[in-house]
């Protein structure tokens, strides 16, 4: 719970300093959102700043909930059990996200941040009644979590080039609270680094490399961060590839809709295969979600953003240990599984930055 205490603090905090400005009609990891302040004299060094104009607000607090429909999940077979086949009624579960600034001006912008998720799996009764479960079954029947830690830095060279630099530190398991002690040993690292060239105030570009485990797996991949308004201002584009890419409708400052993906996932140690005889047991999630979404202001800083889509599977394997396979290793899967693609709605409140 001291995940929650700390989001709930920082909340009260970031909430008492927004209410002490005036409104004014100015999201996870998105490296383009973070502001710079103005230049203190003409004959000050200019730096470039982070923002683009209309790109959505940067999401200071978020508390949300996701839903997925039904599916099936069809589990290869393990520990001496047999190939099953398991209809889902459902998967749910909280998302809290924090994102607070730390420095903010010319020369440096630098935030740190975390979130909470979890995926919770309902399965539908068969005949009336739930079947003997299947070793399977077991792995996962308490659902999975993550608990990440993360910053940012935003380090402008000139009025037009920068780098970028991000790093997080995540728990990824079937833990419960009281379990996340044990967990905390398989603590997992991601990392991108970024240079760019804000073009003009409607575009930035940046190219890179990224570490990442979003894939269900360790992979080191190049990545490209693009921001651009349209000059009509009613269209643009969001886009840090591979993770995420949006085309943006802007109605109006407050109202906006967005149509894109994402791409979300990890590798979750299963302590639940302890019983078993297996205790590396790694869960190789990801999947792909492509949706649309839509965001307003509620009042001042408060906004609501709805998403609604259909989420597609892009691995639900598992290993045994972690290591670097990549996209060409031929390391066979402790097991190979799959799930049919689900519709899914997400629903959050948050927090803006102003």
């Amino acid at each position: 719970m001291k995940f929650l205490h700390l989001i709930i603090t920082t909340s009260c905090f970031a909430a008492q300093a927004l209410l002490a400005q005036t409104d004014s009609t100015a999201v996870e990891e998105d490296f383009s959102q973070y502001e710079n302040v103005g230049f203190a004299d003409d004959g000050a060094k200019r730096f470039c700043t982070s923002k683009v104009l209309d790109l959505s607000p940067q999401k200071l607090i978020s508390i949300g909930y996701d839903i997925q429909g039904p599916y099936s999940m069809n589990l290869d077979s393990f520990a001496g059990g047999s190939a099953v086949q398991r209809n889902m009624s459902n998967s749910r579960g909280l998302r809290l996200f924090a994102n607070i600034p730390v420095i903010s001006n010319t020369a440096i912008t630098w935030t740190i941040g975390g979130y909470y998720l979890e995926q919770i799996y309902a399965r539908k009764e068969e005949g009336g009644l739930f079947p003997i479960p299947k070793p399977s079954d077991l792995i996962w029947n308490k659902g999975i979590r993550s608990t990440a830690l993360n910053t940012t830095v935003f380090k402008p060279l000139d009025e037009q080039r920068f780098i970028l630099f991000q790093g997080q530190l995540e728990v990824n398991g079937d833990y419960g609270w009281d379990g996340i002690g044990t967990a905390l040993d398989q603590t997992k690292g991601s990392a991108a680094v970024l240079y760019g060239k804000k073009v003009h105030d409607r575009k930035q570009w940046a190219l890179g490399a990224v570490r990442t485990w979003r894939a269900g797996e360790i992979n080191y991949i190049p990545a490209l961060l693009l921001n651009y308004t349209w000059p009509s201002r009613k269209y643009g584009v969001e886009m840090l590839f591979p993770a995420r890419a949006a085309i943006r409708r802007t109605f109006n400052p407050r109202n906006l809709l967005f149509f894109g993906y994402e791409l979300e996932g990890g590798s979750y140690w299963m302590q639940g295969a302890q019983n078993f005889g297996v205790n590396d047991f790694e869960l190789r999630r990801s999947e792909l979600r492509f949706r649309f979404t839509y965001e307003r202001s509620l009042h001042g800083f408060i906004w609501l953003s709805a998403q609604a889509g259909m989420r597609a599977n892009y691995s639900f394997n598992a290993d045994r240990g972690n290591f670097f396979r990549g996209f060409f290793g031929e390391q066979p899967f402790l097991m190979q599984n799959n799930l049919s693609p689900a519709p899914y709605f997400q629903v959050s409140l948050n927090l803006v930055s102003p």
